[in-house]
């Protein structure tokens, strides 16, 4: 099922692609991480299709990325599970300083 550019799901396709290549994987390892195959990989990031649901969860634990954001539903997220208060609120900090150009 091709789809149009100016369509959302165009949106999954260049966030898995660039979600991919950011990590390193080719689409086989991608695809052996999902357990589909390559050409499965393939058909995402050419808009041939879109990924099952259950595959949008996975891809969201693989890339650590909110499905929400893959589904250009909401900006990218960040994953704090495992840090206190204080590690959350250190790292919050960093992003703000990052927004004003505090930091270079």
């Amino acid at each position: 099922m091709p789809v149009k550019r100016g369509n959302k799901l165009f949106l999954i396709a260049s966030k898995i692609k660039k979600l991919r290549e950011q990590m390193g994987l080719t689409q086989n390892e991608l695809a052996r991480k999902v357990g589909i195959t390559r050409s499965g990989v393939n058909g995402w990031e050419t808009e041939e299709s879109v990924p099952s649901t259950q595959n949008i969860v996975e891809l969201s634990d693989i890339f650590k990325v909110s499905t929400d954001y893959l589904l250009g539903v909401d900006e990218q997220s960040l994953k704090v599970d495992g840090l206190n208060d204080k590690e959350i609120a250190s790292l919050m900090n960093i992003i703000e300083c990052y927004k004003t150009n505090k930091i270079t």
